[in-house]
């Protein structure tokens, strides 16, 4: 059975200088030797089937490849669907959110990155919420946006560039193309 995976290009097609062309990622993914290769719209997230490997190994065979066949430096997280899935399903803050665009999902590097957390979650952020999920996924809510965010900055502070967040539709749509794979 194949190893369902997503890679979550960090700062790809936010900025001017990171745009890369969804059919372009596709073919460079394929190239890699992955299956099933699909891409979510134009947000540099990239859904593929393979042999079970190493998610850290698999982030950096994309991570080069970008680099050298696309011109792009990106930190690429890869997560499988099972702890996609996991995170979907265990979101503590759908309840308290009421606009999908100011909640997200993030997902860090490494598990230990875990304990950079801790300290935050447990801090009183008034509206705004941060929740710890399972593995390596975390949940922030942040009802006047990530621009405006204290708790937003102060996540970006602890964890750098080893995590990547997406809004909460985003996640649910990469959930989505997993399945039935």
């Amino acid at each position: 059975m194949p190893d369902i995976q997503v890679a979550l290009l960090r700062g790809v097609n936010v900025g001017p200088n990171k745009r890369v062309r969804m059919a372009e990622l596709r073919a460079m993914v394929e190239g890699l030797g992955y299956d099933d290769v699909q891409t979510l719209l134009n947000s540099g997230n990239v859904v593929f089937s393979s042999r079970r490997t190493a998610q850290a190994e698999t982030a950096r065979r994309i991570e080069k490849a970008l680099e050298t066949k696309l011109g792009v430096s990106a930190r690429v997280i890869v997560i499988r669907a099972e702890e996609l899935a996991a995170a979907v399903e265990s979101n503590p803050l759908a309840e308290v959110a009421d606009n999908t665009s100011r909640l997200l999902l993030g997902v860090m590097a490494h598990a230990a990155d875990t304990a950079k957390l801790a300290d935050i979650a447990r801090q009183d952020w008034g509206k705004e919420k941060l929740v710890l999920g399972p593995s390596r996924a975390f949940y922030m809510w942040m009802p006047k946006g990530v621009i405006e965010s204290k708790l937003n900055a102060a996540v970006s502070k602890a964890l750098g560039d080893s995590v990547t967040m997406r809004t909460w539709t985003t996640m649910v749509k990469l959930r989505e193309m997993t399945r039935g794979k």
